[in-house]
């Protein structure tokens, strides 16, 4: 576990020594004044589960008395009162540092849809960070903050993982309330985690689960929710032709993973992951990205000019939706659930590549919406299908960090947890796997 912080206001002596040293400014969109929040340090409380431990917040979830711009300076407001999950987190003892740079109404996988810059890659700096949570992830992977808030609708928590090299928890939809978090599709929104270990990342997702009265689609632990899986787990990993979107390098750190797995005494059998892809098509070849209007729609339609105009396409295409062809996909959604459902029948999890590859900012800037559609080849479905995900570090490919994802059913996040323990270092401290261990994004050194 890592230990508690033991002077907190050294902590945040060293965060903002930290980023004066990286010398990242598109991290962030609002970063708090250094002797406020050392005094927030000074009076913090010994003995809280998160105490003294330093965060960030990306900049979609409400903080009491900073902005919240969600990446347009001409949406920008600023609440009164934080998030649920803020709140739960700094109840906990928790510091949060500043607002990060997201893709604009997180609408992206890319990292660099934003006014405020294109969020860099922490090792790479002409390729990308990965999005939309890509400050958050980035503030992670430099060793700015202990863990970061970020969010999840497509994928946004679990590709910036990946391409750093650190851990993104993706919980059950309405586990952790989204009260006080504009929208990007609404009921397929998380709140999600980044942190560069399980340990310290479920540490905070304890203490960010629970219902809210003010969030009707927030949700507790069913009575038949599972804490841990069978005995010899089962997991369920795709056929070769679920790993043709992978350069030949990626495949082969996939099947060292699936070795690892096996040497720990799961269960390993391959399943179609056809299923699982076209539900992912949905969220923005089907009617389903109307809810990306609903949430932000009006808004752009009176304020284009201040919005990404990637962003801006596909929010606006999907004003001119008809309602037959959105209850059409939601049935067409329903059956596809099933069908998932089954293939998953009498496995604890299923295990993918996290993404498909790490692109430059160049590449995506040549084809901004092919290459963030082939980001999402392993992470659009999830939250579609109603299912959870931790994403953790699986070695490198390609001069990359290369990450996988295990998913499981809604509820069964510790089993998730469980079974992605079986792939990091036994201490859950370094995020090392297989004989590629990832490395300090600073130091060279392994992480």
């Amino acid at each position: 576990m890592t230990r508690l912080v033991e002077n907190p206001v050294e902590r945040v002596r060293a965060a903002y020594r930290r980023i004066a040293e990286v010398d990242r400014p598109e991290v962030w969109i609002t970063l708090r004044d250094e002797r406020e929040v050392l005094a927030e340090a000074a009076g913090a409380r010994p003995g809280l589960p998160l105490a003294g431990l330093v965060c960030a917040v990306k900049d979609n979830i409400d903080v009491a008395g900073l902005p919240t711009t969600a990446a347009c300076p001409a949406f920008a407001y600023t609440p009164a009162r934080s998030a649920t999950a803020v709140r739960r987190l700094t109840d906990a003892g928790a510091i949060v540092l500043g607002k990060t740079n997201l893709d604009q109404f997180a609408t992206g996988l890319v990292g660099t849809r934003s006014p405020y810059g294109a969020v860099r890659h922490a090792e790479q700096p002409e390729k990308i960070s990965g999005g939309s949570s890509s400050g958050s992830a980035v503030a992670v992977a430099l060793g700015i903050v202990d863990f970061a808030l970020g969010t999840d609708t497509a994928g946004s928590g679990r590709v910036p993982a990946a391409l750093h090299g650190i851990v993104g928890l993706k919980p059950t939809l309405g586990l952790v309330p989204t009260t006080g978090v504009v929208p990007a599709a609404r009921p397929y929104d998380c709140v999600s985690v980044f942190a560069p270990n399980l340990a310290l990342g479920q540490r905070a997702l304890a203490v960010l689960t629970g219902p809210d009265p003010a969030d009707p689609a927030s949700r507790d632990w069913p009575a038949s929710a599972r804490f841990a899986p069978a005995a010899a787990p089962a997991v369920a990993v795709p056929s070769p032709a679920g790993l043709e979107p992978l350069s030949p390098w990626a495949c082969a750190t996939f099947k060292d993973t699936v070795k690892r797995l096996r040497t720990n005494g799961v269960r390993v059998s391959e399943v179609d992951f056809g299923v699982f892809l076209n539900a992912g098509r949905l969220l923005y070849e089907g009617a389903l990205v109307a809810e990306r209007y609903a949430a932000v729609g009006e808004f752009i339609e009176t304020h284009r000019a201040d919005a990404d105009p990637t962003v801006a396409g596909i929010i606006l295409a999907a004003g001119t939706l008809p309602a037959h062809r959105l209850a059409a996909d939601q049935a067409r959604l329903a059956r596809w659930r099933a069908v998932a459902a089954e293939a998953l029948a009498g496995f604890d999890a299923l295990l993918l590549p996290t993404t498909t590859g790490h692109p430059t900012i160049a590449e995506v800037a040549a084809d901004p919406v092919g290459v963030n559609s082939r980001l999402g080849t392993y992470t659009t479905f999830v939250n579609l299908l109603d299912l959870a995900a931790v994403a953790v570090p699986a070695g490198r490919a390609d001069g990359s960090p290369f990450g996988v994802s295990v998913i499981t059913r809604a509820f069964d996040d510790h089993v998730a947890l469980d079974v992605a323990a079986l792939l990091v270092d036994v201490k859950g401290a370094t995020g090392e796997v297989c004989t590629r261990a990832p490395r300090d994004p600073v130091s060279g050194s392994p992480a």
